[in-house]
């Protein structure tokens, strides 16, 4: 009887071992395809004058993009502008991956009238992110949109299911067309943007304004808000009127739980915010107004949307919600400190964030950064450590992958912790020690709210401080719980400081999230290497890799049939006369870049992976990479699971197997 009953049990064992892999692969990836038209629309008027608005599949702001940790993200972009596009991922890390980073320094931009295919994996991360046009200032025009991505259902998260989550995008807006702002910036007369929008929609009362944003709850249930500073300049503080909320995330973190009567969120910055209906059945006001600023309630600059219970028949009343005094830092620094990572709970990973820390790690190294401004050629810029970044036409990964660099940037041209005596363009490229842990001071000299960003990292933000840094100012770092993030604001006449682990190879830009800052130079890219050719190390270039600048590659052959025909390509180090107008004023020729002669012969050489191809191998004008046929096209989050029906059909087969012996 024993010996009659194993069969079946060893059939069953089977098939479970064989399904486990599948089931694994499941509940850990998926695949996630998007078609995205990019287009300029005249009609939408978010401020009731006549400006084109960037929009995605005819959405302003663009699609949601809702994933979970390691899923796979296709993004099909048709450039229906008559700009360059590329777009980035802000807060995305691209885990051994920069090719699929989207700014200047990583990739050639997609032309006007091409598509290009980004895929990228949201690789052991959970948060609130967003996306935005890298290039051509582009951002001051829209074509923004939200990221979630969300915990495997594995992995607990620290607070109850919410009823429901809202993405709210915030962000100040020009009243004039991007182009014409774009057009004027070399001048320092260009004022600030004069509106806040709410998920594209002007303030609540406002009589300029179309449409206004209302949110619909239910009393009692609590909501999760994931809100994200999407503007060019203006950090906002935000409230909702006679509600408190509870910071649960920020940037891929996990936080102590604080609760907050209002929270300050500064350019390129996210958060999550845990809300209760609790109040009587009403509409509320939802308010974002900026800091360092005199705008008074019924300015334009003061973002207003509504809480709408789902119940209520009486408007929101009375006075919109005071706030903390706009110009009162100290309240802005204080919070800021208070804002700590939840070390017990897990996140992307079941084992809890705080087992990855920095309470003892030996730092390797000190990078000194400082913004300013001066006159460059008799041009308005804003520098890091006195170098305006001056954009090659040719990016600086692809440069970096096939001729190390050399004719386009020299490693370490520019001093990493002091600043040049005089004010100088140049291609500003940073080596960082892979894997070794590395402390980022950023000062700032400018009487703005500064926020700095680097890609491909979340860095724990260890010393908030006014006035001047130096050595001492260590012993006010906090090395216990800091919070882990990717963008971290830098108060006027103050320092922030970070720790970073570099151990994500690539060219990654460091920039400041003040598009006008960025635009005219405020930016740098640092670059890890790891000398280990194995591409589990660091991904070779995709198939649809596009050229540009030095990199052209070969036209057709004059007889595609005769292989014997001359294959006509430009000489190696002339930039072609279509070399691409990144994010810089004005992009010509390297005329600064070293040549081959100035390239540091000391710096680590990267070679072509064995299997890659070779320059001429890509042709920018053929077809781009797209979803296979029968892919669906979304306007939001369009999951294809092929895994998960492998898994079915496996499972019926197994069982089916079973069924008949």
């Amino acid at each position: 009887m024993a010996a009659g009953s194993a069969g079946p049990q060893l059939k069953h064992v089977t098939c479970a071992i064989v399904l486990l892999p599948f089931f694994v692969t499941m509940t850990t990836s998926a695949d996630i395809f998007l078609d995205w038209h990019v287009s300029a629309d005249f009609n939408l008027k978010p401020v009731s004058t006549d400006q084109p608005v960037i929009t995605i599949n005819g959405m302003f702001p663009g699609p949601l993009i809702n994933a979970t940790t390691n899923d796979n993200i296709h993004v099909n972009v048709f450039n229906d502008l008559d700009d360059p596009l590329l777009f980035t991922w802000n807060g995305i890390q691209q885990r051994l991956d920069s090719w699929q980073d989207g700014v200047s320094g990583t990739n050639c931009p997609i032309q006007p009238g091409k598509n290009w295919t980004y895929d990228f994996q949201a690789k052991d991360q959970i948060g609130t992110f967003f996306y935005f046009p890298s290039i051509n200032f582009l951002k001051a025009g829209g074509g923004f949109g939200p990221i979630r991505v969300n915990n495997r259902p594995l992995i607990s998260v620290p607070f109850p299911k919410p009823e429901a989550e809202f993405d709210l995008l915030i962000g100040d807006w020009y009243i004039s067309s991007y182009k014409d702002i774009r057009s004027r910036l070399d001048a320092s007369d260009v004022l600030p943007p004069d509106w806040m929008l709410i998920n594209g929609k002007g303030p609540y009362m406002n009589n300029l304004s179309l449409s206004y944003e209302t949110f619909n709850v239910t009393q009692g249930k609590t909501y999760l808000l994931r809100i994200s500073n999407v503007g060019t300049a203006w950090s906002f503080n935000f409230r909702i009127q006679n509600h408190q909320m509870v910071l649960a995330e920020t940037e891929g973190s996990y936080v102590n739980q604080i609760e907050l009567e209002s929270l300050d969120v500064h350019v390129g910055q996210s958060y999550s915010v845990l809300v209760t209906a609790n109040q009587s059945a009403a509409d509320y006001y939802i308010v974002a107004s900026p800091k360092m600023s005199n705008a008074t309630n019924n300015n334009t600059l003061v973002g207003v949307a509504v809480l709408h219970y789902d119940n209520s028949t009486t408007p929101a009343t009375g006075s919109l919600p005071s706030g903390p005094d706009p110009f009162d830092l100290q309240f802005s620094i204080n919070q800021a400190k208070s804002i700590r990572w939840n070390l017990t709970t897990g996140a992307a990973r079941p084992n809890p964030q705080g087992t990855f820390n920095v309470k003892n790690v030996a730092i390797s190294e000190t990078f000194i950064f400082q913004a300013s401004t001066a006159v460059v050629d008799g041009l308005y810029r804003y520098t890091v450590n006195n170098v305006s970044y001056l954009t090659p036409n040719t990016p600086l990964k692809l440069a970096d992958y096939f001729s190390n660099g050399t004719g386009v940037y020299e490693l370490d041209a520019y001093s990493k912790n002091s600043s040049n005596v005089n004010a100088v363009r140049g291609v500003f490229v940073a080596s960082a020690l892979h894997k070794g842990w590395t402390e980022i001071v950023l000062k700032n000299n400018l009487d703005i709210i500064d926020t700095w960003h680097l890609d491909g990292y979340s860095f724990f933000v260890v010393g908030i401080g006014e006035g001047e840094w130096n050595p001492e100012s260590r012993s006010s770092y906090n090395l216990n719980d800091p919070v882990a993030r990717s963008t971290v604001q830098v108060y006027p006449g103050g320092w922030s400081a970070v720790y970073v682990y570099p151990d994500n190879p690539g060219m990654w830009n460091l920039r400041s999230q003040n598009l006008q800052s960025w635009y005219l130079g405020e930016e740098l890219y640092v670059r890890v290497y790891d000398a280990d050719p194995n591409p589990a190390k660091e991904k070779p270039p995709p198939q649809n890799l596009l050229l540009c600048g030095f990199f052209q590659p070969s036209p057709p052959p004059l007889n595609e049939h005769n292989p014997n025909a001359p294959s006509v390509s430009p000489a190696p180090n002339s930039p072609s006369s279509k070399a691409c107008k990144q994010n810089a004023p004005s992009v010509s020729p390297e005329p600064n870049a070293p040549s081959p002669k100035a390239y540091n012969p000391n710096s680590p050489s990267v070679s072509p992976a064995p299997n890659a191809p070779s320059p001429e191998a890509y042709n920018p004008n053929s077809p781009s990479v797209s979803p296979a046929p029968n892919a669906p096209s979304s306007k939001a989050y369009n999951p294809h699971r092929t895994r998960s029906l492998i898994a079915v059909i496996t499972t019926a087969l197994c069982f089916l197997y079973i069924g008949l012996h």
